[in-house]
């Protein structure tokens, strides 16, 4: 008799897409190499937006999404993987055109998959998730442009979520001068526990300049939020300082001139997550389980839910009310 698992079953009805807790089978995968006991995964804005179809992430019904997975390997057919590797996934199709991590099983492409980097558990590592290494990313980034903490203070704009708050936490271990910007004042206390130094408004981050270019505030930025903000923030980079942008929660345009760069050298970094190359990506995570690893993050910022939860989880990320990470207890072990 085939073994029957929970996942997180999307199905698109006339009422609209509709998600529940399902019992299914290995033959309701998708094909893949590698087949993982799902342990952990986390809730990312993508997750949110997945789960309507105003999202436009998923384009076919039924679903299983979830862009993260961590768990133990129970069948390869790739010599690179035997049965009981830890491994995680993030980027690429998963929990976007292949079925994601809200299952405890799954079964994905081995060269999607990357071994546990030794230092972090597989909760540590959903903590982290995709926010976690676009946070990596961005820190890459500003690091490989020859930013350092003498180089003048950086600014985390959107701190409270996912990216910023991994990204203040590593910013502030790395030695540097942390600003974080939220609009929920009420997590300020969290964000100078998480390292930063200063808080400010979300107002106060995008202040607009009259000219082409404002006072030099910044070294780097860290810019999940995207939006008109962001050219506002261009315009406060010091000389040949950097901003790394990942996200559009704030919107997906923004106006600029080139002032910015041709006057002051800046550069504008552009984080992709989900293609990553592979080297880049296991530097990245090794980095994020050993001199870059937020250990304070894993206790003070961090909300887990079940499957069953995670319509209010979604509901919470999709309203900009969630703080922190929202781990996925996706299986008992």
């Amino acid at each position: 008799m085939t073994e029957k698992f929970r996942a997180f079953w999307l199905e698109e009805t006339e009422a609209g897409v509709i998600g529940a807790v399902k019992q299914i089978g290995a033959e309701n995968l998708p094909q893949g190499e590698v087949l993982v006991r799902v342990r952990y995964s986390d809730v990312n804005y993508k997750d949110g937006l997945a789960s309507i179809k105003e999202g436009r992430i998923v384009r076919e019904y039924p679903f299983i999404p979830g862009i993260d997975l961590a768990g133990k390997v129970i069948a390869s057919e790739d010599s690179r993987f035997a049965v009981g590797d830890q491994v995680l996934c993030t980027g690429y199709g998963l929990g976007v055109s292949h079925f994601g991590g809200y299952s405890e099983q799954a079964r994905v492409p081995a060269d999607w998959l990357v071994k546990l980097p030794e230092g972090l558990s597989l909760r540590e590592a959903m903590i982290l998730g995709t926010a976690g290494f676009t946070a990596g990313m961005s820190v890459e980034a500003i690091l490989s442009a020859g930013i350092t903490p003498e180089s003048g203070p950086v600014l985390v704009t959107g701190a409270s979520g996912g990216v910023g708050s991994v990204a203040v936490s590593i910013l502030a271990k790395l030695g540097f001068e942390v600003t974080a910007s939220s609009g929920k004042e009420h997590e300020w206390e969290l964000l100078k526990r998480l390292g930063a130094a200063h808080t400010i408004s979300r107002e106060e981050a995008q202040a607009s300049s009259k000219g082409p270019l404002g006072k030099g505030l910044w070294s780097a930025i860290v810019d999940p939020v995207g939006g008109a903000g962001t050219g506002e923030r261009l315009k406060a980079i010091r000389y040949r300082g950097v901003l790394a942008l990942s996200g559009l929660t704030g919107g997906g345009d923004f106006g600029t001139s080139v002032h910015p760069f041709i006057l002051r050298g800046v550069t504008l970094a552009g984080i992709d997550s989900v293609q990553c190359p592979l080297p880049l990506r296991l530097d990245v995570w090794n980095k994020l389980a050993t001199d870059w690893k937020p250990d304070f993050l894993f206790e003070q910022a961090v909300q887990e839910v079940s499957l069953e939860q995670l319509p209010e989880a979604f509901e919470r990320i999709l309203k900009g009310q969630a703080v922190g990470r929202q781990l996925v207890n996706v299986s008992a072990e």
